[in-house]
């Protein structure tokens, strides 16, 4: 299943390089919104609130009154995901906040050192593990966090093991080759697919229908942006 992304900068739709470099932006939000109407479910993220440079919070819930989406970017409390429910959000992505801070993180500290296992845990007791999504992005193998700017002693697949009983589902971003158009990984794809009972997304890189099409095929979903927004993938 393709998933439609949707990254909120600055009042505006943006796709970015890895995080980084400002590659395409539009303000013609009622264009998007009807070419995402289809689609069971959108994928929404907040940049500003990520970056704790502000939020898009009007913006957003004009989108959540017309797009089914999931929802993510700087929300760090069950009180942030409760708020965006209430705004029509179908479930609220949770990312850094489930990992210990990188100077807390060293190549001796256990997995368990690294994930708040016990955050996690209160999360579904308050919001349901069905409302939740979890994200787990990686740079250079090793799980990155705050705004993929660094990384902690932890593998995917092992933040994955732990968080698995407290959400519905894991987003996988891989940053190395975000917006770059140039493929996902798919053998990473396949291995996280063998480590997880949940719903697998997966983003970085995706660009043709051929990808999406093998992904399904192993029961993963995949999030595209820059490939849609270039013309590149057809919505």
């Amino acid at each position: 299943m393709l998933i439609p992304a949707i990254d909120l900068m600055g009042g505006k739709i943006v796709q970015l390089v890895q995080g980084e470099r400002l590659a395409l932006q539009f303000d013609d939000f009622d264009y998007w919104i009807e070419r995402f109407a289809r689609y069971p479910l959108v994928q929404l993220i907040d940049l500003d609130a990520a970056k704790r440079q502000g939020d898009n919070r009007a913006l957003i819930q004009k989108i959540l009154q017309r797009l089914p989406c999931q929802i993510g970017g700087g929300v760090r409390t069950a009180t942030d995901a409760r708020a965006l429910l209430d705004l029509g959000a179908r479930r609220v992505i949770f990312g850094s906040s489930l990992f210990a801070a990188p100077e807390e993180s060293s190549a001796s500290t256990t997995p368990q050192d690294c994930v708040r296992v016990e955050f996690a845990r209160t999360l579904a007791e308050e919001i349901g593990n069905d409302r939740l999504a979890f994200s787990v992005d990686t740079k250079g193998g090793l799980v990155a966090v705050r705004g993929w700017q660094q990384n902690i002693a932890l593998r995917p697949e092992q933040a994955m093991q732990l968080l698995e009983p407290f959400c519905s589902a894991f987003l996988y971003t891989h940053v190395d080759t975000e917006g770059l158009m140039q493929g996902f990984p798919f053998a990473v794809a396949e291995k996280l697919r063998a480590g997880t009972q949940r719903q697998l997304i997966v983003a970085g890189g995706i660009r043709a229908q051929e990808e999406i099409d093998a992904l399904d095929r192993i029961n993963v979903d995949a999030v595209a942006g820059m490939a849609v927004y270039s013309g590149l993938l057809a919505t």
